[in-house]
């Protein structure tokens, strides 16, 4: 076997970062998504890292496979601590952040499908739930920087599923049915759930409404299961240690239950063998007993599914023509059935494990090639740096796409289509700022920008000082904590902080502070913020948040991260 030659496009691969699998994907020359294998063969990357030593680590399936011998070394479900700046995984006297363990097993990943990767994997686009707010997708993209990528966005993964689902699209001679439907795209991963409605269109794919909860996923279903094995276990052996008090115990439970939820999604009926403390039990399992065990955690993605669709609904958008589950958990029969019920129309299973990353890496090739077409444009100054791309002329446009088709061994038609079409996000949280209530003289949450709003958004709104000759003002960005907008600040998070100083004397109280708002398409927030007193002056904050380390911490870890040595085999 030989390893193919490298397409000279600059490749943007896109890699699906999940919280118990992983996968890479990348455009092939015929111009269709696939995800790169592997060295074994396999298309996912257990998202598990192992630590043997200070600076010694397994990942993957070798690191799953031993995690039952070694629990208290297993870090798993990392992603859903993306985005907690407090949370550390000590292991071997050291620390690991939540980047620093995902950039493990994005370096693992890189390593892994480097054979079979048509170029270096470099530049690349990763994605992540709908639902992560600007902390999480910080922290994603630092994960990137420690494995030395270059990571050009961050998306969110029912986007990346619905390019997956679209790319056809790309094509018109391939569009099929309807030249716009409303899909609903229900993605319930390993460790999260998200909710999207989206608009699909021969060279558009817009975001409407989102929902969901990144602490729900699959591994709760798993988690009820071992409840229930561990149960059955001690009834047959009450004299025994429960499975769920012992490290070892506990993790063998949840493997075994991971396989029982899989084989149930097969078939009606299996039967789970646990052994523990020199006990064994053997324990029938139908499907409806699984079903019942877990469907309060259905239900509550049912209710995360109405609150997205009454957003749309908001926004005139009253229909939904198809229903596309992706995430590995989606294969319950369960939930294709009560979908299907829901909504009234049928549930389709679009390759739940492979197209978020497929769809990134679609995304992927549209940020190559506008990047090439930009390049010549720019470079023959029929572009001004930095413009976007519509702001060239339609010949000069055309021009370059057509140089680039002949550059790349491209059509024409394909390269143009593919750097024109949109991908319009929303908010997935609500920002503001802590300011003094006029009616209660105490500190509230004043929401700017507010979630379901379309991106890019920028927002202005004026406040006023405290004190007469108020030389320092403090600007507090809030972020929504819950499902909903609240004013109290308990239920929301204080991301960023920063002050406009040295105001001059003579400013009343009241004196005007105007704010500014920017999120972009990858829902990264900025603040600018303006004293009348110091117009000239603006405060400017690219917001680091609490999931942000200190320039000392990021530098010891991503020393760290260099140091460690990688034994998988």
């Amino acid at each position: 076997m030989s390893r193919r030659k490298s397409r000279s496009t600059g490749a943007v691969f896109g890699i699906d970062l999940g919280t118990t699998y992983s996968c890479l994907a990348t455009v092939n020359t015929a111009g269709a998504p696939e995800v790169v294998p592997l060295l074994d063969g396999s298309l996912t990357l257990p998202s598990v890292v192992l630590f043997l030593g200070a600076d010694d680590c397994m990942t993957g399936e070798p690191a799953r496979a031993q995690s039952r011998s070694r629990p208290d070394d297993v870090c798993s479900l990392v992603k859903r601590r993306m985005g907690d700046g407090d949370w550390r995984f000590v292991s071997h006297g050291r620390s690991w952040s939540a980047p620093a363990v995902s950039s493990l097993i994005l370096k693992a990943l890189v390593n892994d499908t480097a054979f079979h990767a048509p170029g270096q994997v470099q530049d690349v686009v990763i994605t992540v739930p709908a639902y992560f707010g600007d902390e999480e997708r910080r922290a994603t993209k630092l994960a990137g920087e420690y494995a030395g990528l270059t990571v050009l966005d961050v998306i969110s993964e029912p986007i990346a599923a619905a390019l997956a689902y679209g790319f056809a699209r790309l094509d018109p001679g391939l569009v099929k049915g309807p030249s716009e439907e409303v899909a609903l795209v229900y993605d319930l991963g390993g460790g999260t759930f998200d909710v999207t409605v989206v608009e699909l269109a021969e060279r558009r794919v817009a975001v409407v409404a989102i929902d969901g909860d990144h602490e729900l996923g699959g591994a709760d279903w798993d988690e009820k299961l071992a409840v229930h094995l561990s149960h059955a276990f001690t009834a047959a052996h009450p004299d025994a240690e429960d499975p769920l008090d012992d490290s070892a115990g506990s993790q063998a439970l949840v493997l075994a239950a991971e396989r029982a939820k899989r084989e149930l999604s097969e078939k009606t009926s299996t039967v789970v063998r646990v052994e523990h403390d020199g006990h064994t039990v053997d324990v029938p399992l139908r499907r409806d007993d699984l079903e019942r065990l877990t469907g309060g955690l259905l239900d509550r993605t049912v209710q995360l599914t109405r609150s997205a669709v009454a957003a749309a609904r908001e926004r005139g958008l009253g229909r939904i023509d198809r229903v596309l589950l992706v995430g590995g958990a989606s294969r319950m029969p369960a939930v294709a059935a009560r979908l299907t019920k829901e909504l009234g129309v049928t549930a389709e299973l679009a390759d739940p494990d492979l197209a978020v990353a497929k769809g990134a890496a679609v995304y992927g090739e549209k940020k190559a090639i506008e990047r090439l077409v930009h390049a010549d444009l720019t470079t023959r100054g029929q572009l001004a740096d930095g413009a976007p791309l519509d702001a060239a002329s339609a010949a000069d446009f055309d021009a370059a796409c057509a140089r680039l088709a002949e550059a790349l061994g491209l059509t024409t038609e394909r390269v143009r289509r593919t750097a024109q079409v949109q991908v319009l996000n929303v908010c997935s949280r609500g920002f503001g700022v802590m300011a003094l209530s006029g009616r209660t003289g105490e500190p509230e949450a004043v929401f700017l920008v507010h979630r379901n709003d379309r991106l890019p958004v920028a927002v202005r709104r004026s406040f006023g000082t405290v004190h007469d000759d108020q030389q320092v003002v403090t600007v507090r960005i809030v972020e929504q904590g819950g499902g909903a907008e609240s004013e109290h600040l308990d239920d929301n998070k204080v991301v960023a902080e920063a002050s406009i100083i040295d105001i001059p004397p003579g400013y009343p109280a009241g004196s005007e502070i105007s704010i500014g708002l920017r999120m972009g398409f990858d829902g990264i927030l900025e603040l600018h913020a303006w004293h009348e007193g110091l117009a000239d002056k603006p405060l400017t904050v690219h917001v680091e948040t609490s999931a942000a380390l200190s320039q000392t911490d990021v530098a010891r870890e991503r020393a760290q991260v260099a140091r460690v040595r990688r034994r998988d085999s």
